[in-house]
């Protein structure tokens, strides 16, 4: 980051800390400092020369980086936990300990996990507004059919006022179970195991492929690769057409 200035909010972002709407709450509730001042003005401009504070905690500009990850099973997809379960954080090296996912695979999950220090970035990949499709490879209990994939596309109610839908197709029977492939544009937490808990068919295994146009191509389980610039200005393209898109 160049010493030209730049909106707070944006600085914020750019260091990693949150995302530009996330600044804007904490400016919004008078926890952001620059140069020791509270500064309430959302548009309020600052550079790399001043001292940022959230919460007395200094704000500095860092590298953004990112990478894609295959989550094995066994571990949750969070920093820290009070219940002391092993995280991803606990097999990934320590140069990218400081990255956070962009929403979680649960426990026994497996499948593309993406990180990222780029605020916005998470933002917008996790945002509902903009819809980013999230590919599933599911094998299922049961033999499902055409009316329980019509249940899926319709709804289903997994919590009180929270309608989950999933796109979704068999790919193939593995004897008495079903393969499936489940197209979700939600993050609402443990989503298709309750759905499919819910029509009778409880999930065996559950593997994300895809995120938007990012997939698994190239990985080993536990394995991450970074994304390179051009992969990274691709997603930004998508995300910003999809966004798009989808006000029209």
């Amino acid at each position: 980051m160049k010493n030209s200035k730049v909106r707070l909010n944006k600085y914020i972002a750019a260091c990693g800390y949150c995302s530009r709407r996330k600044a804007d709450e904490y400016i919004e509730a008078g926890k952001v400092r620059v140069n020791g001042e509270i500064v309430s003005e959302l548009g309020f401009m600052v550079s790399t020369k001043d001292k940022i504070t959230i919460e007395n905690k200094i704000i500095k500009p860092e590298t953004l980086t990112y990478i894609r990850y295959y989550k094995p099973a066994g571990y949750i997809t969070t920093m820290d936990d009070e219940k002391g379960r092993k995280t991803i954080y606990d097999i990934l090296p320590e140069e990218v300990q400081n990255l956070k996912p962009v929403g979680r695979l649960d426990k026994d999950s497996t499948g593309l996990l993406i990180l990222t220090n780029d605020g916005d970035f998470i933002n917008d990949l996790a945002h509902p507004s903009i819809k980013v499709p999230k590919v599933y490879r599911v094998t299922a209990q049961g033999k499902l059919n055409l009316n329980d994939l019509e249940i899926m596309a319709k709804g289903i109610e997994i919590e009180k006022d929270k309608i989950a839908y999933a796109d979704s197709r068999i790919i193939d029977f593995e004897g008495k179970n079903t393969v499936l492939e489940i197209v979700l544009y939600q993050g609402l937490n443990r989503q298709i195991r309750k759905m499919l808990d819910y029509i009778g068919h409880p999930v065996i295994s559950l593997k994300r492929l895809s995120m938007g146009p990012i997939d698994l191509q190239g990985l080993k389980k536990g394995q991450f690769k970074y994304l390179k610039p051009k992969q990274i200005q691709q997603v930004k393209n998508y995300l910003k057409k999809l966004s798009k898109d989808n006000k029209k």
